[in-house]
């Protein structure tokens, strides 16, 4: 065969040497055919269509100039020339994106006289802002005061929200031209800083350009923007916070001493202004924002302690007085001493002679009444000024004292009463004259508490609005405008809500008390019951009825949805339910613990566990041994051995019933030796 094939082979060729015409014809046939089939059939298709060029998100005659294409040389261009922008970074594709939009919308029609909006579209590929930018999330909201920037805008899409802190970067000072405008802004705010600048040499000094943008710095770190900033310019507005150096920086605190800024031992820089007042500011009231149903900022701050959460309607836009009185009981339970305007340790005061050439009288006063003769001895009175000394090795505690002149000699005591308060760090002022014996009482029960017992709350406020879910997993019912008011102690994993008939004040003092009268909050889930089922479920609202009815035997399974093995179990309950069905003094019950609340003594460390809550002994409650399977047989036979007597007795079945009741049980045991148990953790 192989020889034939070369026999032909051989003749081909010499036919083809002697016609080389015919030869370079069929090569050239030959390649004519293959090379239209190897370009045809080896060519790659395209798998992946190319994108579509992008379309406007916003609409082209509205606030929001849109640059669809990811211009973002332009946005920077145009940035620079406003002296407030707000750049929305989005995704065509994003959800969040889209929701946002109207969000936007809204409040560039009320911003757009003093505040330029744009938006870049970051997914477009072959835009600068794609290829420059790695944002991890959409959208992104950033905001430009002049050259300062990004400061991001981290809390809710809401259109309130959104507008309160872009108005907050607009105006991150506030003027104070007047005194009585002073008091106004330290009295409503929480955390005040006030600066103090001359305009005289300059109309910009350096330390005010490092004040705002140490403002600036601030609203950087806290999106919600708890401390606010203002200037003063007069130098008699200026003294009444005892500044009297140019570039004077006050941090004003209600609980303790007030502060200013250490010059010497601190560079006066933005950075540096605006890390000294989060070092020293006082929180009272804290706003928290979680995320979704679960967050773990609130798990974070709810293990710092027992924690007060306050669910009330919040518009940033405008004042709230549910919100200012939350506050003001804050300030009292935080108010241990004399600052803050409240006084809830007796204080003792005298009025004495000053000695010096011109006549003037002197009022005394310290915190402590035993302390007043030791004061009075060593404490030199010559000069007609106020000042106020805090002693925190000195017995005597704080020591106030107000001088005053007298248009004749003084030869008897002044009597009067405490008008003043410290105010600032060094120096304070105490107006009035003052009484010879104790003056001041306790404002309230909640005053000062916290000094006084070892379960410090920490008060936290969340907007009904955005937070409903969570306040209704915690208890509330409706949604009808009124605050919702709960205390949680992570460590003891007890809450307490507080009712409509109660006051705040003695919501917190009943918390307080070693023995409080509160009752645990018990949160479960609203069961409709099937008045034909063979297992009644339990919920919090029907244990105790259901499980402490003193006339029948209550077998109770724990389980949880999340736990595997209860689930096995549903089988073996539903035989033993079919036993007993039709008897009147067995139940046969089971309680979801992970949607339902119990009493700390019915409660399991194993999930799933079975109890036994014979009639006319509920104090005797029997456990299910952990070691023994969980069948059919075994469960009958728990329930006969701890129950009073045989629950067939009572159903007027007769001897017949307990042959019935006794071949079943022999089948069961047949059916269910060898049989296995789980055991799950419960959580």
């Amino acid at each position: 065969m192989l020889q034939r094939v070369r026999a032909q082979l051989r003749q081909v060729s010499d036919q083809m040497a002697r016609r080389p015409v015919l030869c370079c014809g069929a090569i050239l046939l030959t390649c004519a055919l293959i090379l239209p089939i190897t370009l045809t059939c080896g060519r790659e298709k395209p798998v992946v269509a190319l994108a579509r060029a992008p379309g406007r998100f916003f609409p082209a005659d509205g606030p929001v100039r849109d640059l669809f294409l990811g211009q973002l040389e332009e946005a920077d261009v145009l940035r620079a020339e406003a002296d407030v922008s707000v750049l929305f970074y989005y995704a065509p594709w994003c959800a969040h994106c889209v929701t946002a939009r109207p969000v936007l919308q809204q409040v560039a029609l009320r911003l757009a006289a003093q505040v330029q909006f744009l938006a870049v579209n970051c997914w477009w590929h072959q835009g600068n802002c794609r290829k420059q930018k790695s944002f991890f999330q959409y959208p992104v909201i950033h905001l430009y005061y002049s050259r300062f920037g990004p400061i991001e805008y981290r809390g809710p899409v809401q259109s309130e929200y959104l507008e309160s802190f872009i108005l907050r970067v607009s105006t991150p000072l506030t003027y104070l031209s007047t005194s009585r405008a002073l008091h106004t802004f330290l009295t409503h705010q929480q955390q005040g800083v006030v600066g103090y600048f001359q305009f005289n040499s300059s109309p910009q000094p350096a330390g005010y350009i490092s004040f705002l943008f140490s403002a600036l710095h601030a609203l950087r770190r806290d999106h919600q923007g708890a401390v606010r900033f203002a200037v003063v310019t007069n130098q008699a507005v200026a003294e009444g916070l005892s500044l009297r150096e140019d570039e004077s920086v006050y941090l004003h605190r209600r609980l303790n001493s007030s502060l200013v800024f250490p010059r010497a031992q601190r560079n006066f820089t933005a950075q540096a202004v605006c890390d000294w007042v989060f070092e020293n500011r006082e929180s009272v009231v804290q706003w928290i924002q979680p995320t979704g149903a679960k967050s773990y900022s609130l798990e974070a701050e709810l293990l710092k302690g027992p924690a007060l959460l306050t669910f009330l309607p919040h518009n940033p836009l405008s004042a709230n007085q549910l919100l200012n009185q939350v506050t003001d009981v804050a300030l009292r339970y935080h108010s241990c001493g004399s600052e803050g305007g409240v006084s809830p340790v007796p204080r003792c005061c005298q009025s004495l002679l000053a000695s010096g050439a011109e006549a003037s009288v002197c009022e005394l006063c310290v915190s402590h009444c035993w302390a007043l003769g030791v004061c009075v001895e060593h404490v030199q009175l010559s000069s007609a000024a106020c000042w106020s000394v805090q002693g925190s090795y000195s017995p005597s505690g704080r020591i106030s004292v107000c001088c005053r002149s007298v248009p004749r000699p003084v030869t008897d005591s002044v009597t009067g009463s405490v008008t003043g308060s410290v105010t600032g760090s060094v120096t304070g002022s105490v107006t009035g004259s003052v009484t010879g014996s104790v003056t001041g009482s306790v404002t309230g029960s909640v005053t000062g508490l916290q000094c006084r017992t070892n379960n410090t709350l920490r008060f936290y406020m969340l907007d009904a609005a955005l937070h409903w879910t969570l306040a209704q997993r915690l208890g509330a019912t409706n949604h009808s405008g009124r605050p919702f008011i709960t205390i949680i102690n992570l460590r003891d994993e007890t809450h307490y809500v507080l009712k409509h008939t109660d006051s705040l004040e003695d919501f917190i003092q009943n918390f307080s008390v070693s023995f409080s009268p509160l009752h645990r909050h018990l949160v479960g889930h609203k069961q409709h019951q099937h008045t034909e089922s063979l297992i009644q479920e339990v919920t919090s609202d029907s244990f105790l009825d259901t499980v402490m009815d003193s006339q029948r035997d209550v077998l109770l399974l724990y389980y949880s949805p999340w736990c595997g093995f209860c689930s096995l179990l549903n089988h073996v309950f539903l035989q033993l339910a079919r036993l007993f069905q039709g008897n009147g003094t067995l139940t046969v019950a089971r309680v979801n613990v992970g949607r339902n609340d119990l009493p700390w003594e019915f409660m399991v460390d194993h999930l799933p566990s079975v109890l036994l809550f014979p009639r006319h002994r509920k104090q005797m409650s029997v456990k299910f041994p952990e070691n023994t399977p969980m069948t059919v047989p075994n469960l009958l036979r728990f329930v006969l051995q701890h129950t009073s007597h045989a629950p067939w007795e009572e159903s007027g079945s007769g001897v017949g019933s307990v042959s019935r009741l006794g071949a079943e049980l022999h089948r069961l045991q047949q059916e269910a030796s060898g049989g296995q148990e789980g055991k799950c953790e419960a959580s």
